[in-house]
């Protein structure tokens, strides 16, 4: 596996809400939800994003966007049109004075809107909970960020569109893995972009030296890499590879395997069944409590910690 594909494989959804949203104008959505990551896909009309901080985002068919949580934001029919209807955490939504519209704007299976015949259908996937979407990913991404679908032509948009209304055995984890499908799509799509601010990790993918360190790590984290391994894989001194990659990525390679181990474990944490102890050896930790200790170090909580909040 490249370090690319490390990156995209973060996205699993699981019990994602997955919505068809049908309105006509004049429409506008608060969104205050604070779910990680959003995805709208435009399958019909327009609608605009618009950031509580920066420039509004027009949206036609078959573009995309992506809002990066916590931060609020909303999707209307245009910039201008006043605010009906708030998101809330949960998804639980309501008009401006509180009163609960769940049930008034439902349209059927998983479908919602203020007229079933409304001019725009957008496609809504939402990833509720931190760990469905791999740190990694949330820290590599703007706040909100839009693909036009003349930058990537996507075929599984439409395809979650005739899914996301049926009503069938098992379509919770159909609905799940297109949104993962679509969002990755999304990602690799964006990443390749010249106005995506790779992170320097991924624009070093083309390195000849530091592309292949990178690659050895995330093929083999659990390895018992050092700096002289390293360099010698690679086929040259400590020190040439120390500079080099810290001048391309922004830190020391031993640094950056540590990051990408435990970035790796708590990832892996919210698996059924892992133990700490498995987790550790998974990611190259002799002991349990060796993992635990540079856990906490890094990221401020104890597995177990991290784990139950999950």
């Amino acid at each position: 596996m490249d370090a690319v594909s490390g990156l995209l494989d973060g996205p699993r959804a699981r019990g994602a809400f997955v919505l068809r949203a049908v309105m006509n104008p004049p429409w506008s959505l608060r969104v205050v939800d604070r779910a990680p990551l959003t995805l709208l896909a435009l399958a019909q009309g327009e609608a605009w994003v618009i950031p509580d901080h920066g420039a509004p985002l027009h949206l036609g068919p078959g573009d995309v966007a992506i809002a990066r949580g916590p931060d609020p934001y909303t999707v209307a029919d245009d910039p201008g049109s006043p605010t009906d209807v708030v998101i809330h955490p949960g998804q639980h939504c309501c008009a401006v004075d509180g009163v609960p519209m769940a049930e008034p704007m439902s349209l059927g299976v998983r479908t919602w809107g203020n007229d079933p015949a409304g001019s725009t259908v957008m496609l809504v996937g939402t990833y509720e909970s931190m760990g469905d979407i791999s740190d990694s990913v949330l820290r590599s991404l703007p706040p909100l960020l839009t693909l036009a679908k003349d930058q990537w032509d996507c075929p599984l948009i439409p395809l979650l569109g005739d899914e996301v209304v049926k009503d069938e055995p098992g379509q919770t984890a159909v609905l799940d893995r297109l949104l993962d499908l679509l969002l990755i799509s999304a990602l690799r799509a964006w990443f390749v972009r010249p106005e995506a601010e790779a992170p320097a990790w991924y624009r070093a993918q083309s390195d000849r030296i530091v592309g292949h360190v990178l690659r050895l790590m995330h093929n083999s984290p659990a390895h018992p890499w050092t700096l002289a391994l390293l360099a010698a894989e690679v086929g040259v001194s400590r020190a040439t590879l120390a500079r080099r990659f810290h001048d391309l990525v922004g830190e020391p390679p031993m640094n950056f395997l540590t990051g990408r181990r435990l970035a790796l474990a708590a990832d892996l944490l919210r698996e059924p069944g892992a133990t700490v102890g498995g987790v550790a050896h998974e990611v190259g930790y002799n002991s349990p409590f060796t993992f635990s200790t540079a856990f906490k170090r890094v990221r401020g909580v104890s597995p177990q910690d991290h784990r139950r909040h999950l």
